[in-house]
């Protein structure tokens, strides 16, 4: 009876060990989410340093990941972690794309590579709320940047066919790219006709005021 006694003792630290792991796992990706949204946010409204700093705090979070469960692989790769260091990945890819910084690299964000080709797919949607806003105001230059960007983004994503399983559903976030591309060049496109209707309507204005005068 003493080694049930002591198989019940050694169950129940691991499974505490574990549930109290989970338990801080779960708040800090709460946390870790949270910044990351926080820092997309400051972004499109401008506020360089705002999104710094909360892209500062979900790097700390996201490291504390790495080091908290490093004894527990089973709760660092469940989904909820998961899916909150794609988000630390989709804020750090839009900062960077959106300031026309360079790409980060999955080695430099130090995540799994399925982990940020997704956070990458859905950057794509941030980036297109940025071209919408820009196309506001007008077409410019930049929106077609920003467009150059997801299409560069789209180019990785197809050519990365594997299962499912492998890449996390990457497949449907590919797909979903690809529609939110075709209607921002679509949006583009009807901005700059926009654009040179107003410029063409603009010479035929100043042409009829010299021949008045």
């Amino acid at each position: 009876m003493d080694e049930f006694a002591q198989l019940t003792e050694q169950v129940h630290a691991v499974m505490d060990s574990r549930n109290q792991a989970r338990d801080r796992a779960l708040v800090q990706a709460r946390e870790l989410t949270r910044h990351a949204a926080h820092a997309i946010r400051a972004i499109h409204r401008g506020e360089l340093e705002v999104a710094e700093d909360h892209l500062r705090q979900a790097g700390q979070l996201h490291q504390a990941f790495k080091t908290e469960l490093a004894d527990f692989p089973q709760i660092f790769y469940a989904g909820y972690t998961q899916d909150a260091i794609k988000e630390f990945v989709e804020a750090n890819v839009t900062v960077a794309l959106i300031q026309g910084h360079p790409l980060p690299l999955p080695d430099q964000l130090e995540v799994d590579p399925a982990v940020y080709l997704n956070g990458l797919a859905e950057a794509v949607g941030e980036l297109r709320r940025r071209t919408l806003d820009i196309l506001r105001k007008g077409y410019s230059e930049e929106a077609e940047r920003l467009l150059a960007c997801m299409d560069e983004i789209f180019a990785l994503l197809i050519t990365v066919d594997y299962p499912d399983a492998i890449t996390n559903g990457l497949r449907r976030q590919t797909d979903l790219a690809r529609g939110i591309i075709e209607r921002t060049r679509g949006d583009l496109t009807t901005s700059l006709r926009e654009e040179r209707l107003l410029e063409a309507l603009r010479k035929v204005s100043r042409q009829l005021d010299v021949d008045a005068g």
